[in-house]
């Protein structure tokens, strides 16, 4: 789709976009000097140029370039061009706010292997895996994840961001990431009824209590969560192509969707539901009662 962009061009608006496909010009390739739309010699030399630039800057596998001249809710488009340089983040920590509070585990997984990180064992291993790649995918993640990691392991993360709270919420989807899955169909099996609030629960647990199955429990949350980033991304991607006219001819398949090497215990997830917790108007519903 990135090809069919001409938005991440100055002075070009959606309507100019739109006009360029409605005449024909479906692509870069489809821009010439013959181009059938009427604009000044010097307008015509400036996208001219433009796109040159930005085939290098594909071949140059550079992101950030599109990620700075493209409104958040339009990453989708450079998806494809660059999805195998590309990968799906995502924190839990002990509150939301970056003061006082920590990182207790990351998870990482960029389509084909996953990975964790976990505090007090290996977190410092991030910061060389995160640099392997040129593109982060998250939901709500420059507001929270980004900001969060940046200050609590005193780095700058400065790859290109595609954060599908955006996107999604252009589509109508909003309410959170769980609510977004739940929407789109997204069923979390053993997973449904854990959040970040409960998540913090796990932790403590893991730590004052030595309870294994809490944190193994934590880190299958924890990579589901960026395991289905990506499911979402493809939906989100081919939902949005449906206001383009390249709808039938640009949909990606959904991903497969990767053995998690962490279960769930229910023992555990019961225990803390019972201490912490009370159940109201379903399964899925929970109030902190102490």
């Amino acid at each position: 789709m990135l090809k069919n962009t001409f938005l991440h061009i100055p002075s070009i608006g959606i309507k100019t976009e739109q006009r360029f496909w409605d005449s024909g010009i479906h692509s870069w390739n489809n821009f010439t000097e013959n181009c059938p739309i009427r604009l000044p010699q010097s307008k015509i030399n400036f996208i001219s140029k433009y796109l040159q630039g930005s085939y290098q800057h594909i071949e140059s596998n550079d992101p950030k370039y599109f990620s700075e001249l493209l409104p958040a809710n339009l990453h989708w488009r450079f998806f494809p061009e660059f999805r195998n340089s590309m990968a799906y983040l995502d924190i839990e920590t002990t509150g939301l706010k970056m003061w006082g509070f920590e990182i207790t585990t990351i998870a990482l997984y960029d389509g084909e292997s996953i990975y964790h990180y976990v505090n007090g064992h290996n977190l410092d291993d991030f910061l060389d895996d995160i640099n392997k790649y040129k593109v982060i995918v998250t939901y709500n993640g420059k507001t929270f994840d980004v900001p969060f990691i940046e200050s609590y392991l005193g780095v700058e993360l400065n790859h290109a961001h595609i954060d599908l709270r955006y996107i999604l919420g252009s589509l109508g989807y909003k309410g959170g990431l769980k609510s977004c899955e739940t929407q789109l169909g997204i069923d979390r099996g053993n997973l449904k009824d854990i959040d970040g609030y409960f998540a913090v629960f796990l932790w403590y647990d893991y730590q004052q209590n030595g309870n294994k199955k809490a944190l193994e429990t934590l880190l299958a949350y924890n990579i589901e969560d960026v395991v289905n980033l990506e499911t979402l991304m493809v939906m989100a991607y081919n939902l949005k192509l449906k206001e383009t006219p390249f709808f039938k001819t640009h949909q990606i398949s959904l991903p497969k969707v990767p053995k998690i090497p962490f279960k769930a215990d229910i023992e555990t997830i019961e225990r803390i539901k019972r201490k912490f917790f009370s159940t109201v108007q379903g399964l899925g519903s929970l109030t902190k009662t102490v």
